[in-house]
């Protein structure tokens, strides 16, 4: 496993219940709410983000809006031949997630499509979540949400707040080769999937945690 590149910036412990509030306090009358959450593969964003989502108010309209679903298809990156690079940071349409925050952000269409990602296809899929105008707040995760490059720092300007999530790498190799193997990857693939490709984009994610607005531990 390769080394990730260590930040000395202090992570804190923060239960969902104290996330929401969080939350609640950036919230302006009229305005959507954005908030990102990043970290290494595998490091459990979804999962902290359905349970802040949970811990909202039932009064506060909130949807979840994946980065991956932003990924190239497998077809476009046959023929870039990056398929064997499948989750690195060129293998993304940065572009097009950085208009949707926008869209996101003005929050002045009856509705937004977004793209999600099918994991078990291991494709991307177009308008599979809707985020209508009266939803408050939006929390969006992927690898890259602090990267400095193009898209992505005009993706990060629409965020009002990114989280980084730190999780002990054994903990997030075990759920990444977990998660290769239902996709139907054979347990050695996924392990040297996991072990490689993965760990690879895992250590250029590492070195943006110190952009990050709150950095959480996740045991």
């Amino acid at each position: 496993m390769q080394e990730s590149v260590s930040v000395d910036v202090a992570a804190v412990d923060a239960s969902p219940a104290e996330l929401a509030e969080r939350v609640l306090s950036l919230r302006v009358p009229g305005r959507r709410v954005i908030i990102g959450v990043t970290g290494p593969p595998g490091t459990g964003k979804t999962t902290l983000i359905n349970a802040v989502l949970a811990a909202l108010p039932a009064e506060v309209s909130a949807a979840g809006v994946p980065m991956d679903g932003f990924h190239l298809s497998n077809r476009v990156l046959d023929a870039l031949g990056r398929s064997d690079r499948k989750g690195a940071i060129d293998t993304f349409d940065a572009g097009g997630y950085a208009l949707l925050l926008e869209r996101l952000r003005r929050r002045d269409e009856d509705v937004v499509y977004a793209p999600d990602f099918d994991h078990g296809a291991g494709d991307p899929v177009a308008a599979s979540v809707s985020v209508g105008r009266e939803v408050e707040v939006v929390f969006t995760d992927g690898n890259y949400l602090l990267s400095d490059t193009g898209p992505w720092l005009q993706a990060r300007a629409v965020m009002d707040e990114v989280w980084y999530l730190d999780t002990p790498d054994e903990l997030r190799l075990s759920r990444l080769i977990t998660r290769h193997v239902q996709a139907g990857k054979s347990p050695d693939a996924a392990s040297a999937w996991a072990r490689g490709t993965d760990e690879a984009n895992a250590v250029v994610v590492a070195r943006t945690r110190a952009h990050a607005d709150l950095i959480l531990h996740n045991r």
